[in-house]
């Protein structure tokens, strides 16, 4: 009998434990007509997904070059890290969704020619698609993006383009696109291009240099998404972060600026992610 009880009681508190954490699946896939591919995508679903009825705010969560979905899995540990964070009431129970953004073509943006539409995409097919299939809040104050590397310029871009959809965005040590249209040479999405004419470029950079869209801001838009923008001193990319940083000052629009111990490395944004977290959860709360 006693070793009945202590079998019940094991598998009681084995239960208990497997229920407090969440899931994550990393090779799901949904068909885009716009690609003509199947797209994967992973999902972290929060640990009272599968026993309860409610619906949760979402977190777009975008790696960056030469990862894949799964990077936030594998390299982020997004499923220890956002488990931890909801146990101790610093985020608040979210589905977090990651896209690949590295297959086909590389990046979150349309191409130079309008042949990868991977932009069109994100909104027209795989937004709906994923509001659709979960339990998501999907209204702009329960939505929020965050990224790293060329994942924070598609969070820059998105939440730029789009501040009706997100509630807030937090690039990380972000890309920020070309400072002007004389460094579109140099900029990666233009590496090989041929026959593009002067007017096509400078349509271009007006719409995915992150500094021109910030400085040619409607004053209406200044407070439409709650930034956190997140780059360590010894990145690489610092640069292009401090100055839309002294750009987003000089407009007048709210954001959060860290600049911490660092470079452009896992261990960075592993760092990160609980902030991010809590940030966004300020945006889905109610106060």
């Amino acid at each position: 009998m006693k070793k009945l009880l202590s079998l019940f009681f094991i598998l009681t508190i084995s239960s208990i434990l497997m229920a407090q954490t969440g899931k994550v699946s990393d090779n799901l896939s949904m068909p885009s007509k716009l690609l003509k591919m199947d797209r994967k995508y992973a999902i972290y679903l929060p640990p009272d997904y599968e026993t309860s009825q409610r619906s949760y705010p979402v977190l777009y969560l975008l790696h960056g070059a030469g990862d894949d979905q799964t990077g936030w899995v594998q390299f982020g540990e997004v499923l220890n890290i956002t488990d931890e964070a909801i146990k101790t009431g610093i985020a608040t129970a979210m589905i977090i969704v990651m896209p690949d953004a590295n297959t086909g073509k590389r990046g979150y943006v349309n191409d130079v020619k309008g042949e990868w539409l991977y932009e069109d995409f994100f909104f027209q097919e795989f937004m709906p698609f994923i509001e659709k299939t979960y339990r998501i809040k999907a209204d702009k104050r329960y939505r929020a993006i965050a990224g790293l590397s060329m994942g924070g310029e598609g969070t820059f871009i998105y939440a730029l383009h789009h501040p009706e959809l997100f509630s807030s965005a937090c690039p990380l040590s972000a890309a920020t696109g070309p400072k002007n249209i004389e460094a579109l040479k140099d900029y990666r999405l233009w590496q090989g291009v041929e026959g593009i004419t002067d007017a096509d470029k400078e349509s271009y950079f007006k719409r995915y240099s992150v500094l021109n869209l910030i400085e040619n801001m409607p004053d209406a838009q200044k407070k439409a998404v709650r930034w956190y923008i997140d780059c360590g001193d010894d990145d690489f990319l610092y640069e292009g972060n401090s100055l839309v940083h002294i750009a987003m000052r000089k407009k007048e629009i709210p954001h959060e600026f860290r600049i911490r111990d660092g470079g452009h490395t896992w261990t960075y944004w592993r760092a990160s992610l609980p902030k991010v977290m809590e940030f966004v959860s300020m945006s889905f709360h109610q106060f």
